[in-house]
């Protein structure tokens, strides 16, 4: 329930989120974009922003823009904004660093639940994640601290390694009652030392299983380098966190763990490169110093080479420390060595290991799943999975997931990294193995053992051994290499009959093709119009806007992702009643978005790297891509598609295609950007000739996605049944898809 009390003349918001500081290398407008664009109600945004910053965006009401003289600090300008804000909580997010979809609104739910009373939370901690000027939202440490505390609402001490946490204020949300009351400490202060000292200060803390944050770390030789004083920063810090634990009496296990954090960071800074000597000296005496006025009773230094380290730290022996440092570096090279001695051993043992558990009986109950090179749970396998879950619960699945993808998994969920030693255990022992690209070399097909291979699209573009005239599209590709692993296929699941053909002609082994429909396609059916409501919430796309999704595919002869369109004026010529949702291809998911730099006002929303893309697809009136698979599941919705094909002769000839495109088109055809503006401005995008194009396109493309396309996979690959039992194909004249935007608008 929102909130709409008055306080004077202000409207009492649950969630203030203030923007705050200067707009360093232009990085505010993706921020104030990232945040308008999924503004919820009953919140609001305050910008306290240095740089005179101009949001625009369709939220009467609910913004603040401060003027603020170019010669405050980011947290004098923090405090302005604090200050400003009416909401019952404040979230601080640095004009630099952007709030991911769906965060806001996950953060004011779980804080209108919280109760007020004697015991009550101030501070809810949520995880975060990092991007640089090279990669995109990698997965920070702190997902498995915030796992720890689970949903509880904690006292400090009941979870003191919460103090281990990534120390932003853009990544726990503090009740403004408790802001006002710690003004002194919490405004006007450093970031870092703010952020902790909201936990030191609050009765009760609870964590939230969450990403709200994507700090953006700034590329050091951008920055201009630091003062000695700003060297010597992080050791006061510490001790002024470390009085204020003893004014407070807080008890010995969050200093003991505040100590430890304090001592491993100094530790890092000395050993870092670039320090002058006179300040590396003169912050090993401070931190010397601070390490023995702070050091817990009978607190017992780490043993092996880091407890040497914080010895010589407490003993002021700087010279012998760079001598232990020196010699250090000497031994890591040698153990680098040796290390790579290991390797070649260790792939061996790992190689008798995994030999061993071949010999060993495979687990009938076993089930392992990957998705996009183990990115996460996603697409068909995910799907089935789901699915797998509901109709035979007794098979245990396991996830396939890289190092750096597993802190994103839903908790509790059983998964296995690629290379460890489990990796092999499992991968040698499951019955089922399910994916939509392919398993490495390596895994070996037992004859037990069940593949299933579900794709990832309809094939516009040539593929598997149809790629070979095409050196472009296929270089680097070994073919020998990608029959044998198609060699180890069972089932191919396939969405029509032209994807059948094109598999069996491109991938041509002793398979048996599953005519069932893609499972991820399932919930086009099968969404409601709240679950549609709901999503378009998330996205930030108002009520009664038009919404278009605007998904173009990857180019072999590109190195990088580049928009073909002008967004910026497309969005204009719109108008305020359209929002453009552009989603790039996963291919570029590591690289820095282009759209990063592009100031919007709420008419563009980059969705790059939101999951699930069924999401977006429920969320858009319409669909704009050029040669991307998308427009295979969109046509499922029976909503307009329009095809922009500005380079269509070179990617045909470079990438090589199965249909001329243009001759069989879902709908309109642009092939400039007039002529694409022309086509939304206009109605054609939805007019009777786009209606037959779309109904020609569903009966060839979306032959047997009908909502069941999962179910039937799971009966028939793990339960074994086959014929009449499972469900039948529902023709596409006669399936009903979810509602519109409109239609799930409707009361």
């Amino acid at each position: 329930m929102v909130r709409q009390e008055k306080k004077g003349r202000a409207t009492v918001q649950e969630l203030s989120v203030i923007v705050y500081g200067r707009d360093v290398q232009g990085h505010l407008a993706d921020c104030l974009d990232s945040v308008t664009g999924q503004l919820p109600e009953g919140a609001e945004l305050v910008v306290a922003a240095v740089d005179d910053p101009a949001p625009t965006a369709d939220v009467p009401g609910r913004v603040t823009v401060l003027a603020l003289p170019g010669t405050i600090s980011d947290e004098e300008a923090r405090a302005a904004g604090g200050a400003r804000a009416s909401g019952e909580w404040l979230l601080f997010v640095h004009a630099k660093d952007r709030v991911p979809p769906g965060a806001l609104r996950a953060l004011r739910d779980r804080v209108v639940d919280l109760p007020d009373g004697a015991e009550r939370v101030d501070v809810v901690l949520a995880d975060q994640v990092r991007s640089t000027w090279h990669t995109s939202g990698a997965p920070g440490p702190d997902a498995r601290l915030l796992a720890r505390a689970g949903d509880r609402d904690l006292a400090l001490a009941d979870c003191p390694d919460l103090l281990r946490v990534t120390p932003l204020l853009g990544n726990r949300a503090l009740r403004a009652a408790f802001w006002r009351d710690h003004r002194d400490r919490l405004a006007a202060t450093e970031e870092r030392f703010a952020a902790r000292a909201a936990l030191v200060l609050a009765d009760r803390v609870t964590a939230l299983q969450q990403v709200v944050l994507d700090e953006r770390r700034l590329r050091a030789a951008s920055l201009p380098p630091l003062t000695p004083q700003e060297y010597y920063a992080p050791v006061g810090e510490y001790e002024d966190l470390q009085r204020l634990m003893a004014d407070r009496g807080t008890p010995t296990g969050p200093r003991a763990v505040l100590y430890d954090v304090m001592a491993t960071e100094c530790m890092r800074i000395v050993a870092r490169a670039g320090m002058p000597e006179p300040v590396g000296r003169e912050f090993f005496r401070r931190a010397s110093r601070a390490a023995v006025a702070w050091r817990p009773e009978g607190y017992i230094r780490p043993a092996g080479l880091e407890g040497i380290r914080r010895r010589l730290l407490e003993e002021d022996a700087y010279s012998r420390y760079r001598a232990f440092q020196s010699v250090n570096h000497k031994r890591r090279g040698l153990k680098s060595a040796v290390r790579e001695r290991k390797r070649r051993v260790g792939a061996k043992v790992r190689g008798h290991r995994y030999r061993r558990e071949l010999r060993r009986p495979v687990d009938p109950d076993l089930a392992v799943f990957s998705a996009y090179w183990d990115r996460g749970m996603a697409c068909n396998p995910g799907a089935i999975a789901a699915k797998l879950a509901e109709l035979a619960p007794r098979i245990h699945q396991v996830w396939v997931v890289s190092a750096a993808k597993a802190p994103l998994l839903p908790p509790g969920t059983d998964h296995i990294v690629p290379g460890s030693r489990r990796y092999w255990e499992v991968m040698a022992r499951a019955k089922y193995l399910v994916n939509n690209v392919n398993f490495p070399n390596g895994v070996v097909k037992r004859p037990e053992a069940v593949h299933v291979m579900t794709h990832h699209g309809t094939p516009l573009k040539r593929m598997g051994l149809d790629q070979i005239e095409y050196p472009t599209a296929s270089k680097g590709l070994n073919f020998r290499q990608l029959l044998a692993r198609v060699d180890k296929w069972d089932y191919s699941v396939t969405s029509n009959s032209h994807s059948t053909r094109m598999w069996e002609r491109a991938y041509p082994a002793h398979y048996v093709a599953l005519e069932y429909g893609y499972p991820r396609n399932d919930v086009f059916y099968r969404a409601t119009a709240a679950d549609i409501r709901a999503v378009r919430d998330r996205l930030g796309i108002a009520p009664g806007r038009r919404a278009v999704l605007y998904a173009p595919t990857h180019r072999d002869y590109e190195a990088a992702w580049t928009p073909r369109l002008d967004l910026a004026t497309l969005a204009d010529r719109l108008g305020d009643d359209t929002v453009l949702l552009v989603r790039g291809h996963y291919f570029y998911g590591g690289a820095a978005s282009p759209l990063a730099e592009l100031r919007r006002s709420g008419r563009v929303i980059d969705v790059s790297t939101y999951d699930p893309v069924e999401d977006l697809c429920l969320a858009a009136d319409a669909l704009v891509t050029d040669y991307s698979s998308i427009m295979f599941d969109y046509a499922n919705l029976d909503r307009p598609i329009v095809v922009y094909a500005d380079d269509w002769e070179m990617y045909a000839k470079t990438r090589g295609v199965y249909f001329d495109l243009i001759a069989e088109a879902p709908g309109p055809v642009a092939r400039t950007q007039d002529e694409l503006t022309e086509i939304l401005a206009s109605g054609a995008w939805r007019d009777e000739a786009s209606g037959k194009a779309r109904a020609a396109f569903r009966r060839r493309f979306c032959e047997f996605d009908d909502g069941n396309a999962a179910e039937r996979v799971v009966r028939r690959v793990f339960l074994g049944e086959s014929g009449a039992s499972l469900p039948p194909v529902i023709p596409v004249d006669e399936r009903i898809p979810a509602p519109t935007p409109e239609e799930a608008a409707r009361p």
